[in-house]
């Protein structure tokens, strides 16, 4: 029986965390399933995905990326339609997919789900032909994802500072959004496009979003006053957003959204500046992923209080391990 080959692919500067000794921890664990590891550390944008392509034609069976949403995005977007599945070691600020699939931030527990060898196929989508593997969005999540860029620190207190900055003084867009065989015109806050059901840092933009039915949901925040617009914030972090009167909801496989001009967007958290014409698309089945089980939906106040003492408990423990 041929042996099985990993590439670990190491983001060194996404999220907070030092990532020193980190290869050492996976090449240590997989080697005692059988598994032949070999480590490469990105200095880049895109980086990633020419190391995981680079991988696929060398016979790897395996590709782990430890970083940030956007590491993961750069890494699953070569492995998109291959046999190679995707191991995912999260080390960044949000973590949205990793959370969405109920793969824990404690990196130990993380490698042991990789160890353990359990895949699921997932879906993945796409925006004017990008890849996107968790969230796409415009409107005020695609400023704020901006702002969080230009800072000069990370992690999650800088994130709620450029997301209450910039609510001061946002400005919301028109769009027109056609799914479904429907069209909306809307002065929209947020429109927000999920293939799973959070950004990141347990903020449901979508709950009941699936990672492998083959669909994706869409998340209108209609624009309200400064505080009905407030007030959804408590919503996407209890996940219950859909019940906020501000939210409409639907899953398509296709949609189009129109608005006037270019500007920001985000894809899985990391910015860019986008075309005014946005075609998103979901492609069923494409992905192979480790996870600890299947693919499973979010209970409404339970799930975040659930995840919030696992990263208080991952916190305490990081800080006994220094």
């Amino acid at each position: 029986m041929e042996k099985k080959k990993a590439l670990l692919i190491i983001n060194p500067i996404s999220g907070t965390g030092n990532k020193k000794g980190l290869d050492e921890r996976v090449t240590a664990r997989l080697s005692a399933t059988g598994i032949d590891v070999d480590t490469v550390w990105t200095k880049a944008a895109g980086d990633a995905t020419n190391l995981a392509r680079e991988a696929i034609s060398a016979g790897y069976t395996m590709v782990l990326a430890a970083g940030g949403d956007g590491t993961v995005n750069e890494t699953a977007a070569a492995l998109c339609g291959s046999n190679v599945t995707l191991g995912i070691i999260p080390c960044g600020s949000g973590n949205g997919l990793a959370r969405h699939l109920n793969i824990p931030i404690d990196v130990y527990a993380a490698i042991e789900i990789i160890a353990n060898g359990d895949a699921m196929t997932c879906d993945h989508c796409t925006v004017n032909g990008k890849p996107f593997f968790c969230t796409f969005g415009t409107g005020f999540d695609a400023a704020v994802s901006h702002k969080f860029a230009q800072s000069k620190h990370r992690g999650k207190m800088t994130y709620v500072k450029n997301t209450f900055n910039e609510y001061m003084h946002y400005e919301p867009e028109e769009y027109v959004i056609s799914a479904n065989g429907d069209v909306i015109t809307e002065r929209a806050f947020v429109v927000a496009v999920c293939n799973a059901s959070q950004y990141g840092n347990n903020a449901y933009i979508a709950p009941h979003a699936s990672i492998c039915d083959g669909l994706f949901d869409v998340t209108i925040i209609h624009y309200g006053n400064v505080l009905t617009t407030a007030l959804v914030g408590l919503d996407l972090m209890a996940g219950t957003i859909e019940k906020n009167m501000l939210i409409h909801t639907f899953k398509a496989k296709h949609v189009h959204i129109s608005r006037k001009k270019e500007g920001p967007c985000h894809i899985d958290g990391e910015p860019l500046i986008m075309q005014p014409e946005l075609d998103v698309e979901c492609h069923e089945h494409s992905l192979r992923i480790f996870t600890p089980g299947a693919d499973t939906p979010i209970r409404p106040l339970l799930t975040p209080i659930i995840s919030m003492f696992n990263d208080i408990g991952y916190t305490l423990r990081s800080l006994f391990k220094k």
